[in-house]
């Protein structure tokens, strides 16, 4: 009886194991197969059979110091397994996560996220590749998170040829997106025999772009002194907006109102980023009748610049300030940058900066836009200087300082939105009399937007009669040139993007801040400096921490 009894008092322990195995089996997965729930019940089984034989057998077992002792630790075992278990349960269920990174690069930015939520049918990612990155997988849980309509799978293409014929699949590392009827490759993950991860920027914007029904088209004016459109040696190209403009599904072509009298009728939106020579007067008449007939406009103005634009601008109340803005705060300079390179961090309620808080904008050598009220025309300020600038007419003098004589005080406004109502008839609103002074900010109300125009058989825009036209105008040009266009850590490709796609009329809610690249954070080691961290994390650590062990232990005894 003896030996027999020492047999069964240690029933409990595959009896605890079996039971537990089947819970947690059974919670995690949600599905009480006919395994989990065998598991629990013969776990369940051997404990009682355990508990029986105890009671029946064992005189004075319970009165025992050791076995209250076991009680105990066996209770307070099972109750941490429950809580553990019970913790993880919850945080798969409910799954909250904060981000530490620099740049927040384990959670979507708010454009991917907007996209995501806004999308009105199913939208699948297909990543052709026989191995599945981890972090391609939380990057796709991370977009799955935000809509029900968004799924992905990763396929092996040797597994499934008959799909990868079908998405036309040339290597392995291809990723590609269906919607509706439509499929888009999206980035290829493995180039010239280099792995790369799955790029946000690239996913956001390619479905954006892939849930267009239209081409729509955006028109650089050239022949001005304008930016250019291509990659510039000194920075000051505008191939990163345009290269992004592209991405996300829009037609960028380059216009010269000399060589064509008149804006093409597929155009979304005309830019004029930068331009240094006066228009002539056909060009400033192009302009006013796209403007009057439905059509959006970008202009990028830097001061002590005169383009002969004074009677397209009067229509849409807008008064252009020749001086330029100081930042008195030091906050420029503290980056790299003078005083002649206002920072902004105050944005208006609009559209186009609704997310941006108080993150940095800064735009070198740039002038107030001021306004003066017109019937129909609705101005919202979109950039807004501090009360620690101030323009500034004299900037040939040694020591620049503020005049109350001829210089304005701060807070005026640097970048200004406006929605302009069309008559039904052809003739042009009015001017009143009030005026509005650059120190001024603009009043925040908005417009609503125009219902998407239709596309012809080429794919260009059918341009139905619109209710209203829009205008942005920023003091300045150099803010969405190459070197400031991609920096992380300011809004300034922002601010251009969005102006842009609000101009061309698209849904607001993809209106926000863009993905960031992730900082490249590698560390290039010598071979010495190599070796030297292996063998301290080898050889030296583990050997020191072994002798310490051995000293203790000596010590103790």
């Amino acid at each position: 009886m003896i030996k027999f009894w020492r047999f069964f008092q240690y029933l409990f322990i595959p009896g605890i194991i079996l039971a537990i195995a089947g819970l947690v089996a059974g919670l995690i997965t949600q599905v009480w197969s006919p395994l989990y729930v065998g598991l629990l019940v013969a776990g369940i089984i051997i404990l009682v059979i355990w508990l029986g034989f105890i009671f029946v057998t064992a005189q004075g077992f319970w009165k025992r110091r050791s076995t209250q002792i076991s009680t105990n630790a066996i209770v307070a075992t099972l109750s941490l397994i429950a809580i553990l278990g019970m913790v993880n349960f919850l945080a798969i269920r409910y799954s909250n996560r904060i981000d530490f990174t620099e740049n927040q690069l384990l959670t979507l930015s708010p454009q991917s996220q907007e996209i995501v939520k806004n999308l009105r049918e199913p939208l699948k990612v297909w990543v052709f590749n026989k191995d599945s990155s981890q972090i391609d997988r939380e990057l796709l849980e991370n977009y799955r998170r935000y809509s029900s309509n968004f799924a992905f799978e990763f396929v092996d293409p040797d597994l499934k040829p008959g799909l990868a014929e079908q998405f036309k699949v040339k290597s392995l590392g291809d990723v590609f997106i269906e919607y509706k009827d439509k499929k888009q490759l999206v980035q290829k993950l493995i180039n010239y025999q280099q792995k790369e991860p799955l790029s946000e920027i690239k996913l956001t914007n390619a479905i954006e772009k892939i849930q267009r029904d239209r081409i729509q088209t955006i028109y650089f004016l050239q022949g001005h002194g304008e930016y250019s459109l291509t990659t510039s040696e000194d920075g000051n190209g505008l191939s990163l907006a345009v290269s992004t403009l592209e991405e996300k599904g829009y037609k960028v072509k380059p216009l010269n109102l000399i060589e064509r009298s008149i804006i093409p009728e597929n155009a979304s939106a005309i830019v004029i980023a930068g331009a240094k020579r006066k228009f002539f007067e056909p060009e400033v008449k192009a302009l006013k009748d796209y403007s009057d007939r439905g059509g959006s406009i970008f202009l990028a103005i830097d001061p002590n610049t005169n383009l002969g634009l004074e009677s397209l601008l009067k229509e849409w109340g807008i008064q252009l300030d020749q001086r330029a803005i100081i930042d008195a705060s030091g906050t420029g300079e503290r980056i790299g940058y003078g005083p002649a390179t206002p920072i902004i961090t105050n944005y208006g309620k609009h559209p186009i900066t609704r997310d941006f808080n108080n993150e940095y904008s800064l735009f070198p050598f740039a002038r107030p836009i001021g306004t003066v009220k017109v019937e129909g025309v609705t101005a919202v300020a979109l950039l807004i200087t501090n009360d620690r600038m101030w323009a500034e007419s004299d900037l040939k003098s040694e020591q620049i300082k503020f005049d109350a004589t001829q210089d304005i005080p701060g807070p005026f406004d640097l970048g200004i939105a406006l929605t302009r109502k069309l008559p039904e008839s052809t003739s042009k609103t009015s001017n009143s009399s009030s005026t509005k002074s650059p120190s001024q900010k603009t009043q925040n109300t908005t417009e609503s937007i125009p219902s998407p125009s239709p596309v012809d058989r080429e794919g260009n825009n059918i341009k139905p009669k619109k209710t209203e036209s829009r205008m942005v105008v920023i003091g300045n040009s150099a803010f969405a040139t190459d070197s400031l266009f991609q920096d992380p850590r300011i809004l300034n490709g922002d601010i251009f993007l969005n102006s842009v796609q609000w101009l061309a009329g698209d849904d607001e809610q993809s209106l926000s801040i863009r993905p960031k690249e992730p900082k490249n954070r590698r560390i290039n080691l010598t071979p010495f400096q190599s070796g030297t961290i292996e063998l301290m994390s080898l050889v030296i650590m583990p050997l020191l921490g072994l002798i310490l062990a051995g000293v203790t232990w000596w010590r103790r005894r």
